[in-house]
């Protein structure tokens, strides 16, 4: 394992967030403040608790995953979108680092931006609304999981991506709505039965309904099935860049 190789594009990756501190770091906190701030400390008063939850601790989880799942696809598929979008990626793959010390170094360095991030919102959502953690391990485990896992995925939507139109698609137009139809705003139980079996097919449900177990120790399926989810999500992610290194994909043509 060439582990200075990894620390270089590891080191360098981070360094670009602290460049854009206001656009990686500060934007995320401040609008998902907003949604504290509205659904949270304004609406969630005046509505009734969800679970033994109150409204506004229960949307905690599903906004602080909101912003995971979206930042951690946009920073791992800018952080491998540039070297291809500047010819730089030739340079690296000509350097005696493995496929596995590439990847590693990116999407390490975007699942950190994540994790940093998540845990600067979850303590931004105490300054507006009260709850608590009764699970912090099994949080961190999910929240560094998620994290990892849509890093993955972003870095397979950058090498995919071959204009900064297709960037933006999946995370707009895809994990974005099925974010907000994932339970983040409310359980899918107050669904009627149709609509909650369809629910069951949003891979988002599993996510927010795990990481909500690991805040109130309630969720809508149960903490394994939501493990698996992620984790059955995560091998078909490494599948995709396992084939892409291999054939060189978008990135040796």
């Amino acid at each position: 394992m060439n582990i200075h190789a990894i620390r270089a594009i590891y080191v360098f990756e981070l360094a670009r967030t602290w460049r854009t501190l206001l656009q990686s770091i500060a934007s995320p906190v401040i609008s998902t403040s907003l949604y504290f701030i509205v659904f949270g400390a304004a609406i969630g008063a005046r509505m009734a608790k969800i679970d033994g939850v109150t409204y506004g601790a229960f949307i905690v989880p599903g906004l602080i995953m909101l912003s995971i799942l979206t930042e951690s696809i946009s920073n791992a598929s800018f952080g491998i979108y540039m070297p291809k979008f500047s010819g730089t990626i030739y340079e690296v793959l000509s350097a005696p680092i493995s496929a596995l010390e590439i990847v590693v170094g990116y999407v390490g360095a975007a699942a950190t931006k994540s994790v940093i991030l998540g845990l600067i919102i979850m303590a931004t959502a105490r300054l507006f609304v009260p709850f608590s953690v009764i699970h912090p391990l099994v949080m961190i485990s999910f929240l560094i999981l998620t994290s990892v896992t849509f890093s993955l995925f972003g870095f397979v939507i950058g090498v995919w991506a071959d204009g900064w139109e297709k960037l933006q698609i999946v995370p707009m137009m895809i994990v974005t709505p099925l974010t907000f139809l994932g339970g983040s705003f409310y359980s899918i139980s107050m669904l009627p039965g149709v609509w909650q079996k369809i629910a069951l097919f949003n891979p988002v449900v599993y996510l927010v309904s795990g990481f909500r177990w690991a805040f109130y120790g309630v969720s809508d399926v149960k903490v394994g099935v939501s493990l698996a989810a992620t984790f059955g999500f995560m091998v078909l992610c490494l599948g995709a860049i396992s084939w892409i290194f291999r054939t060189g994909y978008k990135l040796k043509t």
